[in-house]
């Protein structure tokens, strides 16, 4: 049947969060639709968190929406602020915490950092990798934080030393 659809990928996520999810909600879209500058912070292979801090001069706050936790299993559901409040980003992540080490599954669990600067504060050996954009239209409890309109986004997965670790949403507010 093969790879699972940029959409299924972003559905499944936002789901542990918001169900159900509306149709049309999210939908695959090819790099050349993308919107500047939306696209030069969505279309790469590196962490959210370095790209939102170098493209705004500064470092981003961690604002948690929702944790859901099954063993080693963690998912959360985030925005992202710059130091004036301003939301640059909303995201869900879901980590298989048993391919990281306790130190750094517990700074995850803690939730004041964002995941990109912890593992990199960590030094893991890390590769972002099968990046699809989307298009996200936000329902009303996320309108409330990132505006009404569509934005655009990626569904990607993160491999700590070679074993799949995380599976992430990211969805960015440029204006």
């Amino acid at each position: 049947m093969g790879e699972p659809s940029a959409q299924d990928r972003a559905e499944s996520l936002l789901r542990l969060f918001a169900r159900p999810v509306e149709p049309g909600h999210v939908r695959a879209v090819a790099a050349a639709a993308v919107s500047e500058p939306a696209r030069t912070l969505l279309d790469h292979a590196r962490h959210m968190t370095d790209a939102q801090e170098r493209f705004h001069g500064g470092p981003v706050k961690l604002r948690v929406l929702g944790v859901v936790a099954d063993g080693p299993s963690y998912a959360r559901e985030i925005l992202l602020a710059r130091p004036d409040g301003r939301v640059v980003q909303y995201g869900i992540v879901r980590i298989d915490m048993a391919a990281l080490d306790t130190a750094t599954a517990e700074r995850i669990r803690r939730a004041d950092t964002p995941l990109g600067r912890i593992l990199a504060d960590a030094g893991m050996l890390c590769a972002v990798g099968d990046v699809q954009l989307v298009e996200f239209v936000p329902g009303p409890r996320l309108a409330a934080h990132m505006g009404p309109q569509p934005r655009f986004g990626r569904v990607a997965d993160i491999r700590v030393a070679d074993v799949p670790a995380v599976e992430l949403l990211e969805v960015v507010v440029t204006e």
